[in-house]
């Protein structure tokens, strides 16, 4: 059974910088892709950021030009490393796997952002 452990959420002040981590275990397929959403209080999960194993990216226009996904595959762990911090950048973020025709979803990470 595929589970996704995420790490490395925080509270941190506007301006720094946050790395989050997602590891998956059990049965990883070739041709997944691995990426974050965040759900904001009140709001709806929103897409922040993917990465396919063999490299391509897409990121949220949101985050753009402060938000970094990267990979290990060896480890199946995808990381996403978040500059410049906004409060608006507060939620739960959730790692997403998809794997084969399953997708799996971590259990979330706090991160909250103070003005």
């Amino acid at each position: 059974q595929v589970q996704l452990t995420e790490s490395g959420g925080g509270l941190v002040q506007a301006g720094d910088s946050l790395r989050l981590s997602c590891t998956a275990s059990g049965s990883i397929f070739s041709g997944n892709t691995m990426g974050w959403y965040r759900q904001a209080p009140g709001k709806q999960r929103e897409f922040v950021a993917v990465m396919a194993d063999g490299g391509g990216t897409n990121y949220a226009d949101a985050v753009k030009g402060r938000v970094t996904i990267s990979r290990d595959n060896a480890k199946d762990t995808v990381y996403l490393q978040m500059n410049s911090l906004k409060p608006e950048d507060t939620a739960v973020y959730y790692c997403r796997l998809v794997n084969g025709n399953t997708i799996h979803w971590g259990q979330g990470t706090q991160v909250t952002v103070s003005s």
